[in-house]
């Protein structure tokens, strides 16, 4: 597929002024600028994040409603229900909280939806369940923001509910006795990007807070946010970076939790692991157990204080992903036949595609791997008791959610945010919203939305790739949205004559320089070989550090090759 290449402006003289107090490579000061580090104190706290500069949970829009129901709860002993979605950031949020009440409390429990049964959020189901077990608060984590049905329902059945997401509220708030959700307009909390499961984190800091308890407490499960907050591709900034770098340490360290290092040694990670390993390993293990089966497989692994106790579940969640790795790449499979059979489809500005035999459970992740195959806003959907159900997946910089919004006269119900969401609607409805989306989109998308970009922040000469110039990049991580690994150019490169195609797919390029050869691999692009070969190119790269028989070196990790630009 066709990428168009593009660098990242960035101010020239804050550039400048910044050189006179960091004296590092040009290119790495144009990154910090980019990223908004433009003075040493703003480089200080960005190389050392510090658990201190995190902000007062009470600044939070009713913090202090929901840590004084908890309290009273807590005082009156109450049963307390604790409430989180079936993905990573619900399983992660509910072991979260788990764990802290139990250092103080012992009447509680948790409840996790099944997402067959009762789909996303609150349920009815789950609230009768709390009501028949005399339950009188539920903490709802990473999900509520727009349940005012079941908020109601419960206030009927004498049951309070704190709300804790960070998804966009609609025009009403649910009437709970607390809403967290820093998206609130009426919210003056400074971060507004934590994921659910930090959420969950501010509240039990401010828990913390108010009882006295060392915040220590807290910060011991700060893996499970930093597991959260990779899982659910919130950005990587201001609170959400402290969290991640200081998670990402625990996660690393003889503490992190059993079911964790469990996870971490049946994935195959057994160096120090990133945000990636997060993202790539851990998380689709944890999201396993609610796609295919029951989510509490997930939390029960999470709060496992042994490896013992956590090992079979381990082992489940590693079956249920090795199941859902095969369903999802068979109905990748029946969705990209059923476009390039429709000619129709395959001019469009968006792909909606439905099968009623499709798993609910791995649908998102086939509407991710469509829109990697046709770079469009995109909606897969299947069927359960009537009503079909499906998951959208956005390109670069097009809000997916106002475009479903303003066709949200045929659907039952919708939300998620700018390049994600879910939705329900009646089959009947399906013709005519698939005409509506593709007319909303085809309207608003600009044409550059639909080629993939390479966002460039800075070209580099191959001499430059050296051990301290790594090194500084290695400690910018953690790395994800809005802190990416950053991508370099190298123009007018020329093969050494060793590369090469590898495992029928990948292409490593060997690169000469003076007396040393640097190798690059870039993977899947194994048709760019003649590319290389037969002409001067220009590469765009990830720097990574490769690991063989104990020896490491420098790779290049290549996101893109075109015909060198003159």
């Amino acid at each position: 597929m066709q990428k168009r290449w593009r660098i990242i402006e960035a101010d020239r003289q804050q550039i400048e002024t910044l050189q006179k107090e960091l004296r590092i490579h040009p290119a790495l000061l144009r990154i910090l600028v980019q990223r908004g580090i433009n003075s040493y104190e703003s480089a200080y706290e960005f190389f050392r994040p510090s658990m201190e500069k995190l902000h007062n949970p009470f600044a939070m829009k009713d913090m202090d409603k929901a840590v004084a129901r908890i309290i009273q709860a807590v005082e009156r002993n109450e049963k307390i229900l604790i409430y989180g979605d079936y993905d990573v950031d619900g399983s992660t949020a509910v072991a979260l909280l788990y764990l802290f009440l139990k250092n103080f409390y012992s009447n509680f429990d948790y409840y996790v939806p099944h997402r067959k049964k009762e789909g996303y959020g609150i349920s009815f189901q789950g609230i009768d369940y709390a009501a028949s077990h005399n339950f009188s608060l539920i903490i709802a984590l990473d999900c509520g923001i727009r349940a005012e049905d079941k908020v109601n329902y419960a206030r009927s059945k004498g049951i309070d509910i704190i709300i804790c997401d960070h998804h966009l509220p609609g025009e009403i708030l649910p009437a709970a006795v607390a809403v967290l959700d820093p998206k609130r307009n009426d919210c003056d909390y400074p971060y507004k990007e934590l994921s659910g499961c930090g959420i969950g984190f501010k509240l039990i800091q401010a828990l913390s807070i108010e009882k006295n308890i060392p915040l220590s407490e807290c910060f011991k499960l700060v893996d499970l946010v930093c597991v959260s907050i990779a899982a659910d591709i919130v950005p990587i900034t201001g609170e959400n970076r402290i969290l991640a770098y200081h998670g990402l340490k625990k996660l690393n360290s003889d503490d992190a939790l059993p079911g964790i290092k469990l996870l971490k040694e049946i994935g195959g990670i057994y160096g120090e692991m990133d945000i990636e390993d997060a993202v790539f390993v851990l998380a689709p293990r944890i999201n396993a157990a609610g796609r295919l089966d029951d989510a509490r497989h997930a939390v029960k692994l999470l709060i496992g204080e042994a490896e013992e106790e956590a090992l079979d579940h381990a082992i489940k969640l590693n079956q249920l992903n090795y199941q859902r790795k095969n369903i999802d790449r068979q109905i990748t499979l029946e969705a990209l036949a059923m476009i390039e059979a429709d000619e129709g489809m395959k001019n469009r500005k968006t792909t909606v595609v439905y099968n009623s035999s499709w798993h609910k459970g791995v649908i998102g992740i086939v509407a991710s791997r469509l829109t990697e195959s046709y770079y469009r806003p995109t909606i897969v959907l299947t069927e359960q008791d009537g009503i079909l159900t499906g998951s959208a997946r956005s390109v670069k910089d097009f809000n997916l959610y106002e475009a479903i919004r303003a066709c949200s006269e045929h659907l039952i119900q919708f939300g998620g945010h700018h390049f994600a969401a879910g939705l329900s609607l009646y089959k009947e409805n399906l013709q005519r919203f698939t005409e509506a989306f593709e007319a909303q989109v085809a309207a608003t998308i600009h044409p550059d939305m639909l080629i993939p970009e390479v966002e460039i922040d800075a070209e580099i000469g191959l001499q430059e790739v050296n051990e301290n110039f790594y090194g500084i990049i290695k400690r910018m991580a953690p790395f994800g949205p809005g802190n990416m690994k950053p991508t370099f150019m190298i123009k007018n490169l020329t093969d050494s004559g060793y590369s090469t195609v590898v495992k029928d797919e990948h292409l490593r390029i060997v690169l000469k320089h003076n007396n040393s050869y640097i190798k690059a691999i870039a993977f899947g692009m194994s048709s760019l070989l003649p590319v290389v070969q037969r002409q001067p190119f220009d590469l765009a790269f990830h720097l990574d550090e490769n690991i063989w028989n104990d020896q490491r070196s420098i790779q290049l990790t290549v996101k893109d090759i075109r015909p060198a630009v003159v």
